[in-house]
């Protein structure tokens, strides 16, 4: 074993006063890279700097990639993202159709087969986990308050502080967002991230903006409202 030998000078000459092993140098292989890719869908380098400034943590090397994903996803929202597709996927025998438009800002990226299988993605979530809006800014100031005014009864009912109220309000719309919100809703293919998440790694992956734009989720024999 290779030790790290500290010396000490005294009055007549040095003295070895210590030792220590040398602190083996962290390996990163091809096969955490290869998994943190499949992961993430980022590319090989950034997959193996994000290992590297994590120390080997495969956790908080995803929480590293999500954050440059998020600001990538910020870098690039100013960008006009007119292109993209629109997909369609019919569900469990022709009961269940989804139309999602998710848009990039060019055709090259548009056509490849990660954008195309993100936009896949995206649509089967829709049909499986039905979500009501697309984000929290789309919901109506009427369905959202009286979304609150249901808790704020709740937590009379539970006589809670009223100076607490606002934080589990708070707490209690964020969930309520990951129900009905497709942004804000775990990624049925992997729960470990949310569907905005998912749109940000591939806005990581391009380099371009992407957006969806709007969906329409279809069951057949639903109620019409008139």
């Amino acid at each position: 074993m290779t030790v790290k030998i500290t010396w000490k000078k005294n009055i007549n000459n040095y003295v070895c006063c210590e030792k220590a092993p040398r602190r083996k140098k962290l390996e990163i292989t091809s096969a955490m890279v290869k998994e943190l890719r499949e992961k993430t869908g980022t590319g090989m380098m950034d997959c193996k700097n994000a290992l590297v400034a994590a120390g080997g943590d495969f956790e908080k090397a995803i929480d590293i990639l999500r954050k440059k994903g998020l600001s990538a996803a910020t870098k690039r929202s100013s960008k006009a993202a007119k292109d993209g597709t629109i997909i369609s996927y019919i569900h469990m025998g022709g009961r269940i159709g989804v139309l999602v438009e998710i848009n990039c800002e060019t055709d090259f990226v548009a056509k490849t087969e990660n954008f195309q299988t993100m936009a896949k993605d995206v649509a089967m979530h829709i049909a499986a986990s039905n979500p009501l809006y697309l984000c929290p800014d789309e919901i109506p100031a009427d369905v959202l308050e009286r979304e609150k005014e249901i808790y704020r009864s709740q937590l009379r009912e539970e006589k809670k502080p009223e100076k607490i109220w606002e934080k589990i309000i708070e707490g209690k719309l964020n969930k309520f967002y990951e129900d009905v919100c497709l942004t804000k809703q775990k990624f049925i293919k992997d729960t470990d991230i949310n569907v905005e998440t998912l749109v940000n790694n591939m806005i990581a992956k391009t380099g371009e903006n992407i957006v969806i734009r709007r969906f329409a989720r279809f069951q057949l024999g639903e109620e019409i409202k008139k």
